[in-house]
């Protein structure tokens, strides 16, 4: 019965066995590519690869008339999460968008009460970094 044979011990190859099977060290074996064989190889098409960091550090453009005029300057805003530093921004904005950065100034703008009638609350506040790159450089922000 089929049930039973999982109980019993299978049987491990012996030596001979497995020294028939390795390559000797006298004659290792060498596959010659050929021209039909490197045909067969064909290159992977190449992915753009988003750094796992981009995803931890941005959020969002921040598009504001402030921030427009600061485009002008080559200096750009962006909304990060309240736990990126500056390193953190400076990778992922080089890696996203393949520019030089030259300097990354980073601003926390807290939360603000807020009343409507009766209800009081806050609006949230945020993490923004103003990004400075290369003159020659832009980025497509909208």
């Amino acid at each position: 019965m089929a049930i039973f044979d999982i109980f019993k011990k299978k049987k491990r190859p012996t030596k001979d066995k497995l020294t028939k099977d390795k390559p000797t060290k006298d004659k290792p074996e060498i596959k010659k590519l050929t021209n039909q064989n490197k045909a067969k190889l064909k290159p992977e098409p190449t992915k753009v690869k988003i750094s796992g960091l981009a995803y931890r550090a941005l959020k969002t453009p921040h598009v504001t008339e402030k921030a427009s005029d600061l485009n002008k300057k080559n200096q750009y805003v962006f909304k990060i999460f309240p736990r990126a530093n500056k390193a953190e921004v400076k990778k992922a904005i080089e890696d996203v968008f393949k520019v030089n950065v030259l300097g990354v100034k980073i601003i926390n703008v807290p939360k603000k009460k807020r009343r409507m009638g009766r209800i009081k609350g806050f609006r949230k506040g945020y993490k923004k970094a103003i990004i400075r790159i290369k003159k020659d450089q832009k980025i497509e922000v909208l």
